[in-house]
């Protein structure tokens, strides 16, 4: 089967996020299938960027090849954001009908965190006869409304809800990287039957070929190593969202003297926390490459994992940090209120009120005075977790198996053989 995925920020290894996109078509290669990326130029999310190639000449990433449209970069989530967004959804509308013709899709898939990208995917899937499945990252414009403030009435709002409710009236499948997102879809056109949930996860090969921490890392690290006791450690962005200001400020409850926080990344907010709480206790580095994250992330005694409360969470939540934690078996402390909660789920953590800095230090002071073996144990469970629950392996199969019902004929008989499964239809 031949699959055109459409995701305007995918990354792979040589740019950095997001990954999602190349895990999954690396294990639909490995399945039999033919997968193609369409990308943006230019994401705030990607370590670099990548230049515009033309449609019949794809880069090949990570062994994906991948078409990058242009689009203009952006600053925030301002204007200039908007305009990259609709950059890239009238481009890809303009070009759907080459890239039905060269591609000569069995499967369209838009993924992008905004839903523009239905009108150019759809026209793509119709001119091809192909399936088309929309896959939802975040639900916008709801993020924009409940989290950002924007009001409803906003006319990039509005374009975006028009774009939301036809994809879920549209798309033949729609699966979902929320678990609890099926109501908020069904008010919006979805039909039960169509909805599928399949959430992030983590590629194991990865964890078996372990790439160095960067001399800079390992030179700051050691330092800290030498006079801690108990290394709290973080490695994402530094987004408002992420509440890292929590944690930091959780060290004033700490009694003990010898805890130390890392934090790794980059983003909107990191110069604002280096100005605000420049401390001994407190170290800032910057991100490194995704295959090192592993040898980093071992270093740590605990992870922190932390989300500004919000009413949006209501549909649960699939940080990629949380899996990559539970795989290095770390313990973790998670401080988000969500409908779902791995952490508790699994026993691989503490899970505490959001914004709560005591509560942190509790969490903190509760995993330090534990011994390394019940620490361990803590890890061995998530890890446990997430290779049963969330192996890219396991993922991408159960994103195809929605092929077997409810998708176009040319897409069943496509994958009819090449994936075939006995578990029937997808449960609605």
């Amino acid at each position: 089967m031949r699959i055109l995925l459409i995701n305007q920020y995918a990354g792979g290894s040589p740019y950095g996020m997001e990954y999602r996109p190349y895990h999954l078509a690396t294990e639909w290669q490995r399945l039999g299938h033919t997968v193609t990326i369409v990308g943006g130029t230019y994401s705030h999310l990607r370590l670099r960027n990548p230049a515009a190639t033309d449609l019949s000449a794809p880069e090949n990433v990570d062994s994906i090849p991948t078409i990058w449209l242009p689009v203009p970069a952006y600053g925030g989530n301002g204007v200039s954001r908007a305009r990259n967004i609709l950059a890239f959804s009238v481009r890809l509308l303009k070009d759907s009908r080459r890239l039905a013709r060269l591609i000569k899709p069995d499967l369209v898939i838009t993924s992008s965190t905004h839903p523009l990208d239905i009108y150019g995917g759809m026209r793509v899937a119709r001119l091809a006869g192909a399936a088309l499945v929309h896959e939802v990252h975040d639900l916008w414009p709801l993020t924009l409304v409940e989290i950002g403030g924007i009001p409803r009435w906003n006319p990039f709002v509005v374009l975006l809800q028009a774009a939301e409710d036809h994809a879920y009236r549209k798309a033949d499948r729609v699966v979902s990287m929320l678990p609890a997102a099926l109501p908020h879809m069904e008010k919006h056109g979805l039909s039960r039957a169509r909805f599928v949930y399949v959430p992030n996860g983590v590629a194991v090969e990865e964890w078996q070929r372990l790439t160095p921490v960067p001399s800079e890392h390992v030179e700051v690290l050691g330092r800290i190593e030498a006079v801690s006791g108990f290394i709290v450690g973080y490695a994402g962005g530094f987004a408002l969202s992420n509440d890292l200001g929590s944690l930091i400020a959780s060290l004033d409850y700490v009694d003990r003297s010898d805890v130390h926080l890392v934090l790794v990344g980059k983003g909107e907010r990191r110069r604002d926390l280096e100005d605000r709480y420049a401390g001994p206790r407190v170290s800032f580095l910057p991100p490194i490459p995704k295959a090192a994250i592993p040898s980093l992330l071992v270093r740590f005694d605990a992870c922190f994992l932390g989300m500004k409360r919000s009413p949006l969470y209501r549909f649960g939540v699939n940080p990629n940090k949380m899996f990559d934690y539970m795989m290095a078996a770390r313990p973790i402390i998670s401080a988000i209120h969500a409908t779902n909660d791995p952490v508790t789920e699994s026993g691989a953590g503490l899970t505490v009120s959001p914004e709560d800095p005591r509560g942190i230090a509790h969490a903190i002071e509760v995993l330090a005075s534990e011994s390394a073996d019940e620490r361990r144990r803590r890890g061995e469970r998530g890890r446990r977790y997430v290779l049963e629950h969330h192996d890219y392996r396991i993922l991408a199969a159960r994103f195809l198996e929605g092929l077997n019902s409810g998708a176009s004929t040319r897409a069943r008989r496509s994958a009819e053989g090449s994936f075939a499964t006995d578990s029937g239809d997808l449960p609605g």
